[in-house]
């Protein structure tokens, strides 16, 4: 007597909800990008040319950048849980990544950097003195670094393996200029690099956005 073959059945409620958190991950980078553009615009004595993006969070408006941080890192790291249950996802490892991303925002709104180089108005000119908050920051951003450049690595290959040249060389260009760009910054911080970053970062998010709005249409990498 054969036996009728069973299928998994998916929920479509919860395709729903999957599809509804990878579109968050969408939007975590233009909402990160949008926030840091309009602060600079309107905070002053912010220069892009010479703060990241962390000394926003200081200051009596130091919260917008702080909520920034939270909201954008819980999106990506949602999305990436999502991204892991999406049929067809093929490495384990990216989901994982990008989550690692999102929970490093996610530390560094707890852990705020510190004032420095004349920002917050009032901040005396030049590096200043490094706080534990601001220590754990810098640890904090690190992790979510390093796991953003790892992503798009590992994106890279299984682009390459499924022949996808033109996919594999945006992620591993974008992983290679943010790398490039950060540890520049490290060892030789110039107004010129501290701009790279801040592209870097832009970058970064784009490439974030792109990866999860590919899986919002069904084709996750």
């Amino acid at each position: 007597m054969s036996q009728a073959a069973t299928f998994p059945v998916v929920r479509p409620t919860a395709v729903g909800r999957d599809r509804l958190l990878l579109i968050g991950g969408v939007l975590a980078g233009p909402i990160f990008v949008a926030s840091a553009i309009v602060q600079a615009a309107t905070r002053d004595g912010f220069d892009f040319r010479r703060h990241p993006v962390s000394v926003l969070s200081t200051g009596e408006l130091g919260w917008i950048q702080i909520v920034t941080f939270l909201v954008t890192g819980v999106l990506c790291a949602l999305a990436a849980q999502a991204l892991r249950r999406r049929t067809g996802t093929g490495s384990v490892w990216l989901p994982r990544l990008l989550a690692l991303y999102g929970l490093g925002l996610v530390g560094a709104a707890i852990f705020s950097a510190d004032p420095a180089d004349g920002f917050p108005t009032g901040t005396p000119r030049g590096a200043g003195e490094i706080s534990w908050h601001g220590g754990l920051h810098f640890l904090v951003a690190a992790v979510a670094f390093v796991s953003l450049i790892v992503a798009t690595v590992v994106a890279a290959r299984r682009a390459a393996r499924q022949g996808a040249r033109g996919r594999a060389a945006y992620s591993l260009v974008t992983g290679m200029f943010f790398a490039l760009a950060w540890v520049t910054l490290i060892v030789r911080p110039a107004p010129a690099v501290m701009v790279a970053f801040g592209l870097a970062v832009t970058a970064g998010w784009l490439w974030v956005s792109v990866t999860f709005a590919r899986a919002t249409s069904g084709r996750a990498d």
